[in-house]
């Protein structure tokens, strides 16, 4: 801001500098305008003032004046832009130490691939919910969008082996590939589940037959976003009810009176609830919260459980309810 300040001063004395020397010699010499302001522009630039070589005492006087005042504008603005340039290096240096820093520290954060739409998307939705993020992208440009929310982020291209380990893919809790291209996605998770092969890996696909690809390289779950769009614009225009449920539900920045949130809550060892049955933990009368489905560890999925459905540890209750009420939850979960 400081920096900013000081060019706009540079500017003001240069213009103004022209300006007084280009009314000076067109009232002490009588010169016209353009002559004025030509000769004005080259004392300043120290070549010489008069072109016919032709100033009187007083037009000389001037000249000595404007020569100074040139000297001194001249000097205070090589500093002012060296400042400027300096100053922009340091910072770029010390936010790229930071940065770096920081990525070093990540934990169970989730990999972004691609800072486009749906990257983008990504990143706040799962900023909102305080997951930890780190966005990886090629194109510098898109790569700003990242810095300027304080999303870390790393300028490469994330189908290189050295990239994903810059990113601490090791530590990471999961990678969402979300380029622009099929087939560099394909590329990315591939390369990823090269390096970490039990992360879990969403990727996105354009057309439907990336879909199989994606998967046999390696992508645990594949998203189409036209294929969602359709579908959402199809029940919007047949059941619009449903579909606002369903994305007050389901999007973290619903917000509103009602904050609805569905959420999964994995059941540990120890937990309160571990060993006791969906009628005994009263989880829907005691907190409000509606067990909407139970995922055993072995990865079957129960929809609707009964009452005496047995909650063991290692389970992922799929809940719905107040986002308040589903952190009470899950602390029962945990503790």
């Amino acid at each position: 801001m400081k920096n900013l300040r000081d060019l706009a001063v540079v500017f003001f004395l240069v213009f103004t500098l022209l300006g007084l020397g280009t009314v000076g010699f067109h009232i002490i010499e009588g010169w016209p305008w353009f002559d004025s302001l030509y000769g004005t522009l080259m004392t300043v630039s120290t070549i010489g003032a008069d072109p016919l070589n032709k100033l009187s005492q007083p037009g000389r006087i001037f000249n000595v004046g404007l020569i100074v005042l040139g000297v001194a504008v001249v000097g205070f603005a090589i500093g002012t832009f060296t400042q400027a340039m300096i100053q922009f290096e340091l910072d770029t240096f010390v936010g790229r130490r930071r940065m770096e820093k920081e990525i070093s520290k990540l934990r169970d954060h989730i990999i972004i691939c691609g800072a486009g739409r749906v990257g983008r998307r990504v990143a706040t939705e799962l900023a909102q919910s305080n997951l930890s993020i780190l966005m990886v992208d090629k194109d510098p440009a898109r790569a700003q969008w990242a810095q300027e929310r304080n999303f870390p982020v790393i300028i490469g291209d994330a189908s290189d082996e050295s990239v994903l380990r810059e990113a601490r893919i090791g530590f990471a809790k999961g990678l969402a590939s979300a380029v622009n291209s099929d087939a560099n996605n394909i590329y990315i998770v591939l390369t990823a589940r090269g390096l970490a092969p039990s992360i879990s890996i969403v990727a996105r696909a354009s057309d439907d037959s990336a879909e199989s690809k994606l998967l046999k390289a390696g992508a645990t779950t594949v998203i189409s976003p036209y294929a969602y769009a359709g579908q959402r614009i199809a029940r919007l225009l047949t059941k619009p009810t449903v579909q606002h449920f369903i994305d007050l539900a389901s999007s973290s920045l619903a917000g509103g009176k009602l904050n609805l949130q569905i959420e999964e809550m994995h059941v540990s060892n120890g937990s309160k609830l571990s060993g006791m049955t969906l009628g005994d933990a009263d989880i829907r009368h005691r907190l409000g919260v509606i067990i909407l489905a139970i995922r055993r560890d072995g990865g079957e999925l129960e929809f609707n459980p009964p009452s005496h459905r047995k909650i063991s540890a290692g389970d992922y209750l799929i809940s719905m309810g107040d986002s308040n009420k589903l952190k009470e939850l899950e602390n029962l979960a945990v503790v």
